[in-house]
This record gives C-alpha cells, structure tokens and sequence, in this order.
C-alpha cells in the first residue's frame, strides 16, 4: 500500500521542484520569493486541512467496519464542506497577502515576486483542497493507485508548464515568478476535476450521489470538532514556520534562498516516511474500526521502524552530497550553495527522529485521537524548535547555523515523546464508529426512503 503512496508524493514533491529548479534560473531574490511565500499558502491550506483529516479518519474506520453506506456518505459531505471552506479561505488570503509579505519582510523584489506568486496560488487553492480531499478518502478505503496515475500525468504537464510560463514562448509572455505558479494552478484544476469525475463514476470504492450532498448538519458538526485538532495542528505547524521565515529573514537575502533549498530537500526526503506513515494510517484506521487494536500497534510499530532506517540512510547520502543537491537548484551562487549545504549537513543525520515521529503521529491521527497530535505539533514548533533557533542564532556565535540546528534537536525530541505517547496506550480505546448515531440514523433513514421509492 506504501508504494504508491510514496510514488504519488515523489511526483506530487515534483511539482515543488520544479518550480525550485526553474525558479532557479532567475536568481536568489526569485528563489527567496517563492520560499518566503510557501508558509503563507501552507498556513491558508492547514486552517481547513482538519476537514480533510476527519473525512479519511471516518472513511478508514467505516470502510473496516463494512458500511459501505457511510464511507459514500462521508466522502460527499467532506467534499462539500472544503469546497465552500477553500472558497472562504482562498479569498481570505488573497486579500490579505500584501499585509502578511510586508510582515515577514524582505527586499522590493523579493517582495514583489512574492505576492504575485501567493496571489495566483490563492485563486488556485479551491482545486488544491480537493485534489487533496480526494487523495485522502481514496488512501482511507486503501485505494492508492489511481491517485499515482493522476498525480503522475499532472506533473508532467507541469514539467512542460513551468518554462513556457515562466520565460515565455512564442504569443505567451514571460511571466517570471509568477509563471510557476500558473503553471501549478493549471495542473491542479485538471487534477481535481479527473478527481471528482473518479468519485461520481463511483467504480473505485467511493461513489458520489447527489443526495449525498445535501448538507447533514449533525455529521457536519461531528466532522468539525473532531477537525478541529488537525487544523489547529497543521496551522501551528505552518505558524511556525512563518515565525522561522521571519527569524531566516533577519539574515538576508543569501539565508533565505539557503533556507528554502534546504526546506525543498527536507520534503524531498521526508517522502518514503511520509508514504509510509500513510499507509499506516489507512491500515491502522481499518483496524480499529474492524476493532483489531493488537494488529492496528503492530502496524504502526513496523512502519515507525522502517521510517527511521529509510530516512536515516537517505540522511548519510545527503550528507556527502550536500553541495551538489543544493547546487542543482541555485548553480550559479557559491555562497547560497555553501549555506545551504551546511544547511543540509546539520539536520540529516537526525532524519530518522522524523520518520520515527511522522508514523506515530499517523496513528494518533488514524484513531480519532487529533488532539494527541495537535499536542505534538504545539509542542515541537513552540515550545522547542522555534525558541531554539532564536536563541541559537541571536544569542551565540552560531548565528544562521543555530537556525539550522534547531532542526535535529527537534527531530530526536519529538519521536522520544511520540514513543512514549504511543507506548502508553490510551490511543487503541478509540473506536470512532461505536459513537456515530446520529450520523447512522441519517444514513439509515435516507436508505429507507429509497428503498420506498
């Protein structure tokens, strides 16, 4: 289940790369933009991400428990409820930009580039959140290739995009920074629309209906609250990480473009784990809805164990490589390329801590337990990793450096505490099919009344 899973991020990850490697091409000031501008947009998309989280959490465990019914019924309120909330936040954000970039500060070009980028991926973000809804409940049921084959043909659209956009071709003109994120609102929208025409065919495990989508308040309440720690999770996480921009901020121009390389190979990396935390999630949701704790810890405890071996072998390789990854995206600026490779070095080593933390967070997650995880996200952003790298880097001799040191500390600290959360065991009493009556009743009513018909 794993392998397409991390096939599908390796080429969802292409879209951030390409972008990087053309991005490139203009410059460090272009590559500062587009760095300084993805906490922005990952902030926006983390507020209404807890949505999503609660729709494959429930299609996971109904799908164990066999009511067919209700993962259908699921699926189409999910999709319902990000559709208006993308609609709601991507105006938010688009509005808001120009205050946000003169917060986080940065020179008139970078500043420039930066709001031309957010604001194009601001209108394009209503097709993000469902491209990324339906990957989602298709991993809940277990169904993970189609999404590869979809993700696979977008990205190679967007391989094509990306220069035409960006430096312009024959009656298309250059369009800079802002050209890559055309070139991903485009591939999106097309992904998200072959993503509903899957669901409304209904032939691979999910099907749409239109009754589905009259708005059922009382799952729509459950689906909030039980959200709820998912948005507030992925936003603290994404809050940080505009904290940390506006701390890589205070040191130029150079830190920010090596802050951004560094970020870029960071998700890169973080893809096998990733994958596998996934998979654990789907299989661990299963399991517990089928009532199968015993099985759901087992998962969960071999998918942590190969997270932590991938990732820490990919972290030695990066090790000795480091010029060279970050000198494929920046070639032509040896300080970004020194920096950024330092970058690199510090955190590496400790990639294994991630892989550790990401499936055990999978798991919180895939039990209905979000607030566990909510806890783990305050606490590795706010408590550690942030007031590290400020006093790291504003109070020592290490300057940037103890920005980047912030990284590792976090990564060893948090799988500990996950460990130790996961070991205590109150996540396994979670059955969140056993507490769903009012959404059980809505179903069984709506399937009486077919019936009828």
């Amino acid at each position: 289940m794993a392998v397409p899973i991390i096939l599908a991020n390796v080429l969802q990850t292409a879209y951030q790369l390409t972008d990087a490697f053309w991005v490139g091409r203009l410059g460090a000031s272009a590559v500062a933009a587009v760095s300084i501008s993805f906490p922005v947009t990952f902030l926006v998309i983390a507020m209404g991400s807890g949505l999503g989280i609660a729709g494959a959490t429930l299609s996971a465990q109904y799908m164990g428990a066999g009511k067919q019914e209700m993962v259908n019924h699921v699926a189409a309120q999910t999709m319902l409820m990000v559709f208006l909330t993308s609609v709601v936040l991507g105006t938010a954000g688009y509005m808001i930009a120009p205050h946000l970039l003169h917060w986080m500060g940065g020179d008139g070009n970078v500043y420039r580039d930066a709001l031309a980028f957010m604001r194009v991926s601001f209108v394009g973000i209503i097709f993000v959140f469902l491209f990324a809804m339906f990957q989602a409940l298709m991993r809940g049921i277990g169904q993970t290739t189609v999404p590869l084959f979809i993700v696979l043909g977008t990205v190679l659209l967007n391989i094509v995009l990306d220069p035409l956009f960006i430096f312009g071709w024959g009656p298309i003109a250059e369009q800079g920074v802002r050209g890559a994120a055309l070139a991903t609102l485009s591939t999106q929208g097309i992904a998200a629309l072959l993503g509903m025409w899957v669901f409304v065919r209904g032939q691979n495990g999910i099907k749409l209906q239109l009754r589905d989508f009259k708005p059922d308040f009382p799952y729509i309440k459950r689906a909030f609250l039980l959200g709820a720690p998912g948005s507030v999770e992925l936003s603290t996480r994404a809050l940080g990480l505009i904290v940390l921009s506006f701390l890589v901020a205070s040191f130029g121009t150079v830190t920010i473009a090596s802050y951004g390389v560094g970020a870029n190979v960071l998700q890169f990396v973080m893809i096998p784990a990733m994958g596998l935390s996934m998979a654990v999630s789907t299989l661990v949701g299963q399991n517990i809805g089928a009532g199968n704790a015993a099985r759901a810890q087992k998962i969960a405890i071999l998918g942590a164990a190969w997270g932590c071996a991938i990732l820490s072998a990919v972290g030695v390789i990066a090790y000795f490589i480091a010029p060279q990854i970050v000198a494929f995206f920046v070639p032509d600026d040896p300080e970004v390329i020194a920096h950024g490779a330092e970058f690199i070095r510090v955190m590496c080593l400790a990639w294994g801590g991630l892989g550790i933390q990401l499936c055990m967070v999978a798991t919180f997650r895939a039990s209905g337990n979000l607030l566990i995880s909510m806890v783990i996200a305050l606490l590795s952003q706010w408590v550690l990793q942030f007031p590290l790298a400020y006093i790291l880097s504003k109070h020592t001799p290490l300057e940037a450096n103890g920005i980047w040191w912030s990284f590792p500390v976090m990564h060893i600290v948090m799988a500990i505490v996950a460990m130790g959360w996961f070991m205590h065991g109150g996540w396994k009493e979670t059955r969140l099919t056993d507490e769903d009556r009012q959404i059980r009743k809505v179903t069984e009513e709506t399937i009486v009344e077919d019936g009828l018909r």
